[in-house]
C-alpha cells in the first residue's frame, strides 16, 4: 500500500503510528496514513510558534508573503490533476468534480496573495491635539486549521490563504477520513518555499490529535469545518487557551421553488444542489420546498433525472454520482430513511443499496409533505437524499425554510424581483442564492449561523479575522508631561 507522511517544521516524517485509509469505491484499504499523537502535535505547534517569530517569516514584507502565495497557487494549478486523482481515490468524489474544483482552488490562493499587502490599519481623528493615534493590524499567531475530508483542498484554502496573507503560521489537521489530498498538498507547499514551520500538516484521531491541538496553550485561533458535535468539543477546549474560533458547520439548506420559476432551470439546479458530490456537501440543497401548484410536474421531472444519473467508479469521467466516503455514512442514511418512512414520508425513488463492492448509494427523493417532522427533514444526511415539502403561500414557504436549527445556505427560484427581495430579507441563512445554486468565489464571504456556526471564510473579512488590532498613541508635544500630583 502507498504510505503518506506528516509534514512538520519543513520536513516529512513518520508519525507515532499509522492507520489504513479505505478506497470508498471498493471498500478496501489502499494506503497507510500517519497517525499523529500528542508528541507529534506538540512538535508541530512548537515549530509553528518558532516560525511565527523567526525573521525568515516575521521579517518578510506583506508583498513578499504575497509572492510566496502566488508561487503556491501556480504549483497547485500545475499539479491539479495529480491532486484530483488522489482525492478521488481516497474520498470517492468523482474525478470530474475534483479536477474542476482543485483547478479553481488555485484562484483562492491568488486572491489572498493579492490581499496580503492590502490589509491596512487606520489613522484616528483623536480628540486630543497633542496626540497621533493609529491602528495596526497584526497577525494573531499560530492557527489550528481543522478540515473535513470533503472538498478538503478548497476548505483548507479558505483558511490557509487568509492566515498566511495576514502573517500567521498554521498547523493543519486533515480529517482521519481520507486525508491523502492534504498530505500530498504539503509536498506542493514545501516546493513553494515557505520557511520551515510556517505550514505544518498532520492527521490523526480526536483525543490524541484534535483535542491536543485545539487546547494547546500556543494556539491563538482555531478555524474548523465539520459538524456541530465536534465544534462543541472545540469550543470547550478553547476555554483552556482562550483561542478565538471560526466554525463552518453543517446545513439543512432550503431550496425554494415558486410557481413562476423557470422549471427546467430549477430542476437542474436542484439535481446539482443535492446530488453533486454525492450529496456530501455542507451547502447541499437537501430540503426542496415546492409550490403545491407545480409540485407534481416538478417531482416527475426530478424523478426522471435522478433515475437517469450515472452511478459508477469515481475515476470514470462518465460517472455522475460516486460512492459515499464511508460505510458509516451509508448506514446513517439508511437508518434516517427507514425512520422517516415509518413516520409517514413517501419514497419517490432510490433508498436501496446497489449490489457490489464500495459504499455506493443512489439518488433518493422522499416526499415529506405529510411528514414535516420526519428525521430526514431536520437531520443532515451527508448523502444524496432529498426531502420534499410543499407550500401554498409565500408566508408558508418562508416558515418552512426557517424551520431548522441550521442556517448556512438557501436557494430561491422565482421570476418575481419583489418576491425574491422579500425572501432574501426573511430567510435566516448566511447565503441566499437566487435563481442559481452552489456558486462560490474567492471574493464572496461564506458562512452561517445557528448550528451552522459563526465567522466567515472567503473575501477580505476572512483575512482581517486572522489579525488583531494594536492601538498606537504617539504624543507630539515637546513640552514635559505635567507632574500628575501637582494640583493646578
Amino acid at each position: 500500500m502507498q504510505q503518506f507522511q506528516q509534514y512538520i517544521d519543513g520536513e516529512f516524517s513518520d508519525a507515532s503510528a499509522q492507520f489504513p485509509s479505505t478506497d470508498p469505491s471498493t471498500g478496501r484499504p489502499w494506503a497507510l496514513m500517519p497517525e499523529a499523537r500528542s508528541a507529534d502535535v506538540n512538535r508541530a505547534v512548537e515549530a509553528a510558534e518558532r516560525a511565527f517569530y523567526a525573521p525568515e517569516w516575521a521579517g518578510l514584507t506583506a508583498t513578499q508573503r504575497g509572492k510566496l502565495l502566488h508561487r503556491l497557487a501556480d504549483l497547485i494549478a500545475e499539479n491539479a490533476q495529480h491532486l484530483a486523482e488522489i482525492e478521488t481515490r481516497d474520498t470517492g468524489k468523482i474525478i470530474r468534480e475534483t479536477s474542476a474544483q482543485i483547478a479553481y482552488v488555485a484562484d483562492y490562493y491568488r486572491y489572498y496573495a493579492g490581499l496580503a499587502d492590502k490589509i491596512e490599519g487606520a489613522h484616528l481623528p483623536i480628540d486630543k491635539p497633542d496626540m497621533e493615534v493609529w491602528l495596526r493590524r497584526e497577525p494573531l499567531g499560530v492557527v489550528a486549521a481543522i478540515v473535513p475530508w470533503n472538498s478538503q483542498l478548497f476548505l483548507s484554502a479558505v483558511k490557509i490563504g487568509p492566515a498566511l496573507a495576514a502573517g500567521c503560521t498554521l498547523v493543519v489537521k486533515a480529517s482521519e477520513e481520507a486525508p491523502a489530498p492534504l498530505l500530498e498538498f504539503a509536498r506542493i507547499a514545501h516546493q513553494a518555499g515557505f520557511p520551515p514551520g510556517v505550514l505544518n500538516v498532520v492527521t490523526g484521531f480526536g483525543a490524541e490529535c484534535g483535542a491536543v491541538l485545539t487546547r494547546h496553550p500556543k494556539i491563538a485561533h482555531v478555524a474548523f469545518t465539520g459538524g456541530p458535535d465536534t465544534a462543541r468539543h472545540i469550543v470547550r477546549n478553547s476555554a483552556e487557551n482562550l483561542a478565538s474560533t471560526s466554525l463552518e458547520l453543517g446545513g439543512k439548506s432550503p431550496f425554494i421553488v415558486f410557481e413562476d420559476a423557470d422549471i427546467d432551470s430549477a430542476v437542474n439546479a436542484q439535481i446539482s444542489g443535492i446530488f453533486a458530490a454525492t450529496g456530501q456537501s455542507c451547502v447541499a440543497g437537501s430540503r426542496l420546498i415546492i409550490s403545491a401548484q407545480i409540485k407534481d410536474d416538478f417531482l416527475a421531472r426530478l424523478k426522471a433525472k435522478a433515475e437517469a444519473v450515472v452511478i459508477g467508479a469515481p475515476d470514470d469521467m462518465a460517472t455522475e454520482v460516486g460512492p459515499l466516503c464511508t460505510l458509516a455514512q451509508r448506514d446513517h442514511a439508511l437508518d434516517l430513511i427507514a425512520k422517516s418512512i415509518d413516520q409517514g414520508a413517501g419514497l419517490i425513488t432510490g433508498g436501496t443499496v446497489p449490489s457490489g463492492d464500495g459504499f455506493y448509494f443512489p439518488p433518493t427523493i422522499l416526499d415529506c409533505s405529510d411528514a414535516p417532522n420526519a428525521p430526514c427533514v431536520h437531520q443532515e444526511f451527508f448523502a444524496p437524499v432529498l426531502s420534499v415539502l410543499s407550500f401554498d403561500t409565500e408566508e408558508e414557504a418562508l416558515r418552512l425554510a426557517n424551520d431548522t436549527d441550521f442556517g448556512l445556505a438557501s436557494g430561491v427560484f422565482t421570476r418575481s424581483l419583489t418576491r425574491a427581495h422579500r425572501m432574501i430579507r426573511g430567510i435566516r441563512a448566511g447565503i441566499v442564492w437566487v435563481n442559481t445554486y452552489r456558486a462560490v468565489s474567492p471574493v464572496a464571504p461564506f458562512g452561517g449561523h445557528g448550528l451552522s456556526g459563526h465567522g466567515r471564510e472567503g473575501g477580505l473579512q476572512a483575512a482581517l479575522d486572522y489579525t488583531r488590532v494594536k492601538t498606537v498613541w504617539l504624543r507630539t508635544s515637546d513640552d514635559p508631561i505635567p507632574d500628575p500630583f501637582v494640583m493646578r
